[in-house]
């Protein structure tokens, strides 16, 4: 996982890495997480029927609304936005491991789960008005609300009514959703893909850390699906007056929708966030920056 003793820990490769994985990782994805923000933002209490019968009403309306470019609806600013978000999650891990580590170089499981926690709370600088403006472009066309705002037109809107902090709504609710998922992700990762050195070396084949990628995210994506309905309620600004915090919607989803509600997309959830974290660790794994730069892939350091 991360280099041995020998090896110096090189900040730059893997940030590029990271940047990397996770423009590959959403362009895979991307359209798997807008059908699946549609469905958890279907509320019972809204007084109208549901707009989508299920998943794959959703797809076929979704597509059928806007095409192919309708399924990238809100992309632009995730993509954007998700490399220095993959880079800080990913590297905030590495080197929270890293300073985690005891004297002889081992690393406790509650010393990882601690290195997650870490890199969850690192990664909610980006990670709030990334999801907040992708959620708003993921919504708009779902809406039949007239004008369509970008997401440039909808930050600056959101900065104009409450500054800086309206870039920053639903940021407890993320903050509470990335480090849980982060706590349980890494230390199964970093479990899942240690079984697949090959003996005698640190190396990792690329495949395997693509599967541990996918096992782990699926696990701990499924877990925080909760967390992450609260979230996208939150930061839907359909309802910016229906509920004043975490607790208040929590309240509110469970007293009117009950507890199923709180997995309301969980499949989705598991279908965007594993393969995008298989393909995350595995690209970031691969070792491109480490070619461009003429360095050792971090699979192969010893």
């Amino acid at each position: 996982m991360a280099p041995g003793p020998n090896q110096d820990f090189g900040l730059v490769p893997r940030i590029i890495n990271g940047g990397i994985a996770g423009i590959v990782g959403v362009i895979c994805v991307f359209p798997i997480d807008l059908v699946k923000t549609r469905m958890q933002n279907q509320s019972k209490a809204v007084g109208q029927p549901p707009l989508y019968k299920n998943v794959v009403d959703c797809a076929i309306k979704t597509f059928r609304g806007g095409g192919l470019r309708g399924m990238y609806s809100g992309s632009a600013v995730n993509i954007l936005l998700i490399t220095p978000e993959k880079a800080i999650k990913l590297v905030a891990n590495d080197v929270f491991r890293q300073a985690l580590k005891t004297k002889d170089g081992s690393l406790p499981m509650h010393r990882q789960i601690l290195a997650g926690a870490g890199a969850g709370t690192c990664q909610i600088v980006v990670t709030t008005p990334m999801e907040l403006l992708k959620i708003q472009r993921q919504m708009a066309k779902s809406q039949n609300s007239g004008q369509v705002l970008n997401a440039r037109q909808i930050a600056m809107q959101l900065y104009r009514e409450k500054g800086i902090v309206g870039l920053y709504k639903g940021v407890g609710a993320t903050f509470t959703r990335d480090v849980v998922f982060s706590m349980m992700y890494f230390p199964l990762f970093a479990y899942f893909n240690d079984k697949g050195k090959t003996p005698g070396s640190n190396t990792v084949p690329f495949y395997h850390s693509f599967a541990s990628g996918i096992t782990a995210g699926a696990i701990s994506s499924y877990l925080a699906t909760p967390f992450d309905v609260v979230k996208t309620r939150l930061q839907t600004l359909e309802y910016k007056n229906r509920y004043s915090g975490m607790l208040d919607c929590t309240t509110k989803i469970m007293r009117e929708e009950g507890p199923s509600a709180f997995f309301k997309g969980s499949l989705l959830r598991v279908m965007v966030i594993a393969p995008l974290f298989g393909i995350a660790q595995m690209v970031y794994y691969l070792g491109i920056a480490e070619a461009m730069m003429g360095l050792k892939p971090l699979g192969s350091v010893s």
